[in-house]
Parts: structure tokens; sequence; C-alpha cells
């Protein structure tokens, strides 16, 4: 008889009743100082306006908002520690824009996807959560991974098209068209679509 495949991702088992819907903003806490980070920091400030008015809509419902970031490459930091880099000398309207609060959660991640050797894929189950608003950057690289894995874990998405950046239009045209044919996400921007027209969707 074949052994059960313990590292295959299924379907978390759910802590807690509902269909509950997350926030993650991906790398919104940011120096800002890799290769080709110029070419995205216009478009992640236009992203950031989007996310926060995303924001309002999960929050009104009591939803959790979840930060999910990078470390810098440093391996010894926290949440306070890298939210006070990405601010330093005050040239950081992104960051600025979207400091988390108080109670948002933020898990750091070691490499591209938010799921990877993070606690995340236990903390979702634990709030109830089955459905996944993607935000943040790069639409192409973090997000994408993030989503990959996401799906692979059966949650619902909706990556919002204007609340995601890209080091160019046409790379995050790519990333989004992947996640929509492949990932049965949403890409609607969100003047396009609420969060109650997509929660409705779903029901449909």
């Amino acid at each position: 008889m074949t052994e059960p495949d313990d590292t295959a991702p299924t379907a978390p088992m759910r802590d807690q009743e509902g269909e509950r819907a997350a926030l993650l903003i991906i790398d919104m806490v940011n120096l800002f100082d890799f290769a080709g980070a110029e070419a995205v920091k216009p478009a992640a400030r236009d992203a950031a306006h989007a996310i926060l008015r995303l924001r309002e809509q999960v929050e009104q419902r009591g939803w959790p908002v979840i930060y999910v970031n990078d470390n810098f490459g440093e391996w010894h930091s926290e949440r306070s520690r890298l939210v006070e880099r990405a601010l330093e000398g005050g040239h950081n309207p992104v960051t600025a824009l979207l400091k988390p609060r108080e109670d948002d959660f933020f898990i750091i991640k070691p490499q591209f996807s938010g799921f990877y050797a993070t606690n995340l894929q236990v903390l979702l189950p634990k709030l109830g959560v089955t459905r996944l608003i993607l935000t943040g950057v790069a639409t192409d690289i973090c997000v994408l991974f993030t989503a990959a894995d996401a799906h692979m874990r059966d949650y619902d998405l909706w990556i919002p098209g204007d609340a995601v950046a890209a080091e160019s239009a046409e790379r995050g045209r790519w990333a989004l068209e992947i996640m929509e044919g492949s990932m049965s996400a949403a890409t609607d921007a969100t003047d396009e679509l609420s969060l109650a027209d997509w929660l409705a969707r779903l029901e449909d």
C-alpha cells in the first residue's frame, strides 16, 4: 500500500468557523535598495493607496491584516527594527503610508513565498481564514510565489491589479494573467471590485 505523502500541500484544517478573508501586505515595508527599485517605487506608491482602501473594508468586518515581509538579509532582525530601517531618513512614502499598526500580524519570510518556512500556514487556519487578498511587491516575484502556494492550499484569491506593483507594467500584467488563468484568482482593480462584491462572486 502506498504511504501518504506528508509533504504535499493540502487544504488546511480550520480552527475557527466562518469564511473570513485576510489582507496580506507583501514586502511594502521595504528599503527599495535592490536592483530595479527605482522602477518599482512609483507603482508601489500608487499600490499603497489602493491597499489603504482595501484595509478599511477588511477592518470594517473585523478581519485580519497580515504583513508578510522580507528580512532585508538581517537574520537577527524583527518587526520593529525592519520598520525603523525602512523609515530612516524620512524618504520612503510607501512604508510611511502603510506603517503596520499595533494589532496587525507581521510575518518575516526568508524567501519569495509568504508560506515558505513561515508560520503563515498555521496562522491562517487559526484565524478562520479561507480567502486571501494579496497585495504588495513585486507582482511577478513574491506576490506570484505566495499566490501559487496559497492556491495549492485551496485558498480563494483576489490579487487586485492596482494594489500590486512590478518593475514594469509588462511583467506585472504577465504575472496577473498567470494568477488569473492558472490559480483562479480575481485580478480586478479596487475601483472595479469591492470586497463585498468579491465575496458575493465567490458565493455564485
